[in-house]
């Protein structure tokens, strides 16, 4: 009898650890960012909203999202130009513990955030227009804007070398950015070069930097006198300082290809072509993923036009009435070949 309990006990030891063991295992199993109804998300603004594209369409895609989840609330927070203030910003509004998320948009923010996050280590954040890994507190989405720039490149060669009215003999293209950054130098002013010298080899660029986003003055400028120099179509990354640019354009007589979202009605007959960044449906689309926990946080993505981030608008009066036909079929046919990645490119590294 005795023995017989003791072989009892010992099953029923056994089948507790089994269970336990069991147990464990599953509650390894589980995904670390579960499923979620409520979210607080600090909209991170590293400078102003208006006159930028990419924190205007950021600011949009969480506002909607918010509007349409009662249990998701926004705070957008504008930091201001002056980068040397951000992590001391950022500290202190992580520091309150009233955000879930802290959503961002700028290729400068990763190692900031990651020092932020060494002192509040539950802290997430989620960054586009960046790229950074291997942070478990961070994920980054890059937008491929050396694609981007690639076929508005295209396009503006198509011009440069065309009959158009303002066009000149020069094979010479303008590029007017606020400041000098990695993703600039290394992708977005490379890709517009990469995309005329297509048209022509001999097309150069001019770039000229503003030192700010915000001197439209000093864009108007520089503009004119790049315009003296033989350029006759520009590109600009340079947040509201890029209305100096546009006024000159439009004084002066030359051409602009505008990155990001659709400017042609602030300059018909000048902004002949307009590439669209897919910021708000991101966001919209991060968000979803942050409340049924599937974001994996350490990674980073790249997207582009093959994925549907990135396009080009073709219908818009201000194209379609301002370019020659022979200009738009040429690029239209380039622009499906960008979409179904048939376009051979080296991505350079950042």
């Amino acid at each position: 009898m005795i023995a017989r309990k003791i072989s009892l006990l010992a099953g029923l030891l056994i089948l507790l650890a089994g269970s336990a063991l069991f147990g464990a295992g599953k509650k390894q199993a589980e995904p670390q960012n579960k499923p979620t109804e409520s979210l607080s998300v600090l909209v991170y603004i590293p400078g102003m909203v208006a006159g930028s594209p990419p924190y205007e369409l950021l600011v949009a895609g969480a506002e909607s999202f918010a509007a349409a989840h009662a249990g998701v609330n926004i705070k957008v927070y504008e930091a201001g130009f002056n980068q040397a203030e951000w992590e001391e910003q950022l500290t202190g509004l992580v520091a309150s513990g009233e955000y879930t998320l802290v959503l961002s948009s700028n290729p400068s923010l990763p190692e900031i955030c990651a020092n932020v996050g060494k002192k509040f280590p539950n802290q997430k954040f989620i960054l586009t227009d960046a790229d950074f890994s291997g942070n478990p507190q961070i994920s980054t989405y890059l937008f491929n804007q050396y694609e981007q720039s690639l076929y508005l490149g295209y396009l503006a060669g198509l011009i440069t070398v065309s009959g158009m009215e303002h066009a000149n003999p020069d094979k010479r293209l303008g590029f007017i950015a606020a400041q000098e950054y990695p993703l600039l130098n290394n992708h977005i002013v490379p890709g517009f070069r990469d995309g005329a010298q297509r048209i022509d080899p001999a097309i150069t660029v001019d770039l000229r930097i503003i030192g700010n986003w915000f001197d439209a003055n000093k864009a108007a400028e520089l503009a004119s006198g790049m315009i003296d120099a033989g350029a006759d179509v520009f590109a600009a990354i340079a947040g509201g300082a890029a209305q100096g640019l546009i006024k000159t354009a439009q004084e002066r007589g030359a051409y602009l290809v505008y990155h990001n979202i659709n400017a042609y009605s602030s300059a018909p007959g000048v902004i002949i072509g307009c590439g669209l960044m897919q910021q708000k449906k991101l966001v919209e689309e991060i968000l979803a993923d942050v409340l049924a926990g599937k974001i994996q946080y350490g990674t980073s993505k790249i997207v582009g036009a093959k994925e549907g981030y990135l396009d080009f608008i073709a219908d818009d009066p201000g194209y379609t009435q301002y370019v020659p036909e022979e200009i738009r079929r040429k690029f239209n046919a380039f622009m499906d070949d960008i979409r179904a990645g048939r376009v051979s490119y080296t991505l350079p590294p950042l």
